[in-house]
């Protein structure tokens, strides 16, 4: 099969589909690989690099997707990626199509094939979407506890404290991989720590970080109480393939107070928190309701050489079995699917996206 690994269009972000090594494994397995030249720079990787491994550099968007038919890229396709995407394409990327109806119609239209990485799903959860997470919770710490200094706009406050200073109040909502990362990262800066999530075994292992870790059941009240205290608030609230529920409202978030700080991670879902709207790494803050907010849709893109790396680990596995032909019969690719031959074939993005793509009554 020949497969394409375009260069990432989307601003500054840097991550690449596959790196040199992943691309080697594939030829090695008898497959035709072609990356758009400069694919992996942002990365570390340069076109010498894939070129030593067998992988054919083409100079442009044109001659990669003129050539594919399996195109692996890391975030959904923008303007400059649709002009060239076609029926016969079989698209494996992040797509997070239920918050954006209408990149899920434009797709329908073309007719392709398209498998998310957040929807493939096997026994033990997310594979695809898991590393990025991983890498997005621990983001969401990091540059939450940046955002809290005063030069950033925050209340001046380091987070963990230290002798004769207070520690600083987190709160993490969702503790699945990247609830739990951010959750990881805030307990071992000292934070006093409070996470809430729906399921016992999650909050066994949230309350296992350490005594500064509290961990909760998602009960109204104790989530209103703990962001009017919060100085950091973390939205980790993931539902596979569905847009995010809004879990804190706006009139919370306001009674956080000046120089707090929301870092919603599920922004690529719609975002959990009311006052969430997606940015991007050009300008990747805003104050809403007196408070700082990073809802950057693509946070590991910020370190692209480790999301790339993580990111081929867990794909190469699933392009090898797409590149084979027989991928229907793998359950966890089967999930993983969102459009084919004009229909939208994934529950929980048809919902979301409902009749926002109706085609027009021809008899009319």
């Amino acid at each position: 099969m020949r497969i394409g690994v375009p260069l990432e269009v989307k601003p500054l972000e840097g991550r690449v589909g596959l790196i040199p090594p992943a691309c080697a494994d594939l030829v090695a397995a008898g497959h035709r690989v072609l990356v758009q030249a400069g694919a992996g720079r942002a990365s570390g990787f340069s076109d010498d690099d894939y070129r030593r491994l067998g992988v054919e550099v083409v100079p442009d968007a044109e001659a990669l997707y003129g050539q594919a038919e399996l195109v692996v890229k890391v975030k959904e396709p923008v303007a400059e990626d649709l002009r060239w995407l076609r029926r016969d394409h079989l698209l494996f990327c992040y797509l997070h199509l239920a918050a954006n109806p209408e990149l899920a119609c434009r797709l329908r239209d073309i007719g392709l094939t398209a498998i998310a990485f957040e929807t493939v799903q096997d026994d033990s959860g997310l594979p695809l979407l898991a590393p990025m997470s991983d890498i997005a919770g621990r983001i969401a710490a990091q540059v939450g506890t940046h955002l809290l200094h005063a030069p950033q706009g925050g209340k001046g406050l380091l987070l963990g404290g230290l002798p004769g200073a207070r520690r600083g109040q987190a709160v993490v909502v969702g503790a699945g991989t990247a609830g739990g990362a951010a959750a990881t990262v805030l307990a071992a800066l000292g934070a006093r720590v409070t996470v809430f999530d729906r399921r016992r075994e999650r909050l066994e292992v949230m309350r296992a970080l350490g005594n500064g870790v509290t961990a909760l059941y998602p009960y109204a009240d104790e989530l209103e109480a703990a962001v009017r205290d919060a100085d950091l608030l973390v939205g980790a609230v993931l539902i596979p393939g569905a847009r995010a529920p809004r879990v804190v409202s706006r009139a919370m978030v306001a009674a956080m107070g000046p120089g707090s700080v929301v870092v919603d991670i599920s922004v690529d879902q719609g975002g959990c928190i009311e006052t969430t709207r997606p940015t991007d790494y050009r300008a990747p803050t805003y104050l809403e309701a007196g408070v700082l907010h990073f809802a950057v849709t693509n946070m590991p893109g910020g370190v692209p050489r480790t999301a790339s790396e993580a990111l081929s680990a867990a794909l190469t596995p699933y392009v090898l079995r797409l590149a084979g032909g027989d991928w229907a019969d793998d359950p966890a690719l089967a999930r993983g699917l969102n459009l084919q031959a004009g229909e939208i074939l994934h529950p929980a993005v048809a919902d979301a996206v409902g009749d926002a793509c109706e085609r027009p009554d021809p008899a009319v």
